[in-house]
């Protein structure tokens, strides 16, 4: 199998600078593995890198669908896979680097996927039900599927939901790659530091009148609520839901820390996953395991 680094980690935790940094030096192209950053216009408020700051090193799965798309988790596996083959047919090295953990998982645990559009009917009913009864109706039908799920994330309960539902096969993963999975990582204190600050930038960038755009140019409310975190956030703002712009800020900064705390305990349920210490010279210990990972036969 050809082999695939990843680069994973939370919001602000420096894995995408990492990984342009290392992308550099091996001769990499960077796969993105973000749920947000598939959207074109969706630019500050994703985090998504600039074109300065990828160095010349080429990105995928940026911007290949519009505001208002569906686009699910089968659409972004069938994309990197061809982005990672492309990348490994001009003798390039692929580097996976992102923070959805589903995405991630999806391609280095090769998930069977189907492209089939979901159905009104039982989407409808899946919404209707409690968290706990969707839970017991997946345990039902399909409990294997309940080992990596998010159960603390309704949509992909949801989605689990609708698939255990579907009387599709269960069939077992097939990954396509040889994998090292390194994951970046920040003692919490410093890690929240970094969020405030990021958060503070972006803001200051024009993040509240990215969102307003949006909605300006078609973006319609509820797929810009359904994204969660910033553009949710920023939306009640803009719709007058927040008492003051501080009751907004202090809102927004809590779920991004919470968000990172989510990631952080999916991650962590990856037992394959080399821990990278942030702050002790992260590229030297990364460019390590790499060169042994390719060394390896």
């Amino acid at each position: 199998m050809e082999k695939l680094v990843c680069i994973v980690g939370t919001n602000a935790s420096g894995k995408s600078g990492l990984g342009i940094e290392l992308a550099k030096k091996w001769d990499a192209e960077i796969v993105s593995a973000d749920s947000r950053q598939v959207f074109t216009g969706l630019d500050l408020g994703s985090g998504k890198v600039t074109k300065e700051e990828m160095q010349g090193i080429p990105h995928y799965l940026l911007d290949v669908a519009r505001p208002n798309d569906f686009f699910s988790l089968y659409h972004y596996q069938k994309l990197a896979y061809e982005a990672i083959d492309d990348i490994c047919s001009r003798s390039k090295k692929p580097f996976l680097v992102g923070g959805t953990g589903l995405y991630v998982n999806a391609v280095v645990d090769g998930y069977n996927l189907t492209g089939d559009s979901p159905d009104p009917v039982t989407r409808s009913m899946v919404e209707s039900r409690s968290t706990d009864e969707l839970l017991a109706m997946i345990r039902e039908k399909a409990p294997r599927m309940l080992d990596k799920l998010d159960i603390q994330n309704r949509r992909r309960v949801e989605r689990a939901a609708e698939k255990a539902l579907s009387d599709a096969p269960d069939v077992p993963n097939a990954p396509r790659y040889e994998t090292l999975v390194l994951g970046v990582t920040w003692p919490r204190p410093e890690l929240y530091e970094r969020i405030r600050i990021r958060l503070d930038k972006r803001l200051s960038e024009g993040m509240i009148d990215e969102v307003r755009s949006l909605r300006e140019n078609g973006a319609t409310d509820g797929f810009l609520y359904r994204l969660g975190l910033e553009y949710r956030y920023i939306l009640m703002y803009l719709r007058g839901e927040f008492s003051s712009y501080e009751a907004f800020y202090d809102k927004l900064f809590m779920e991004i820390r919470h968000l990172a705390k989510e990631q952080m305990t999916w991650f962590r349920k990856r037992k394959d996953i080399v821990w990278i210490d942030m702050k002790d010279d992260p590229a030297e210990r990364c460019n390590e395991l790499i060169g042994k990972f390719y060394e390896r036969s």
